[in-house]
């Protein structure tokens, strides 16, 4: 295993991989704390925790793994060389336990607390089913040859995955509400500010190694970071300048009505052309 040549970048990786696990981590106490003092969850998009929950699950399944187990340490090293270093640090390990965590509570509060009509999409159900059923089945097909390192790039494509599609749905509603009361702008600033310093870690690294491995032995993590960033850019521009200000208790519709609207809408075959106003 590879060792670091600079004293001075391998204090950068440790002390941006910590902000990052620090941003991360406190970016899910503001939708829980907003969630609690609402008593209610409308306006926070259920698809969106449920994939949210998924994602994190398999991060956490790679990373773990990939820190602690010296026979997976071993064939990646194999694969990639054993002038290499694990593209996993302790701050991703941390971050992911943190995540799992947080990420569950919002899910019960999502249960407990003032939900209006919105619901889990069948659509979220069934691509959360898939995913841990290809888990499942690609856990079998791995255990004769004891093949983990193939597994855990299945397990890192799983939450590529769900960190891609994850955002869309809480986008949509935005978009559909015209608002983004609800949905904490803290999380994703403080996401943003993660996902830049997670990505900067891996720059550092590679750049200390000169040598780019670090990037693609890892792709998930490269990843996570971009399309992390991407998305958040776009609910900072939601929340800022396309919808500033709008609270859902400025929109002439009840809360229950503005439920049923944006349901609507959604769900709406494409074929079916708007009500028209009357």
């Amino acid at each position: 295993m590879a060792n670091w040549n600079s004293v001075p970048l391998e204090v950068t990786y440790e002390v941006l991989g910590w902000f990052a696990f620090v941003s991360w981590s406190i970016s899910f106490y503001p939708q829980v704390i907003l969630n609690f003092r609402r008593k209610s969850v409308v306006g926070l998009n259920f698809d969106f925790v449920v994939l949210n929950l998924t994602k994190h699950s398999s991060y956490l399944i790679y990373n773990a793994s990939l820190y602690f187990s010296p026979t997976i340490q071993n064939q990646y090293f194999q694969k990639y060389g054993y002038d290499q270093m694990i593209p996993v640090a302790a701050n991703d390990v941390a971050f992911s336990i943190h995540a799992v965590v947080l990420t569950a509570i919002t899910l019960f509060q999502v249960a407990i607390y003032d939900r209006g009509s919105q619901k889990v999409s069948k659509v979220s159900i069934g691509i959360v089913s898939v995913a841990w059923l290809t888990a499942a089945v690609c856990f079998f097909i791995a255990l004769p040859n004891n093949s983990w390192l193939w597994l855990l790039t299945i397990f890192n494509s799983i939450q590529v995955l769900m960190t891609t599609i994850k955002y869309i749905p809480q986008a949509i509603m935005n978009f559909v509400r015209k608002c983004t009361d609800g949905f904490s702008i803290g999380n994703i600033l403080l996401d943003f500010s993660g996902g830049i310093a997670n990505y900067l870690q891996m720059v550092v690294q590679s750049v200390d190694q000169d040598s780019w491995v670090n990037f693609y032995g890892n792709i998930g993590k490269v990843l996570l970071s971009l399309v992390s960033v991407f998305f958040d850019i776009i609910f900072i521009l939601q929340h800022y300048v396309l919808y500033p200000g709008k609270k859902s208790s400025e929109l002439v519709a009840t809360p229950e009505q503005d439920d049923d609207q944006i349901r609507e809408q959604l769900v709406r075959p494409s074929d079916q052309s708007p009500p028209e106003n009357v």
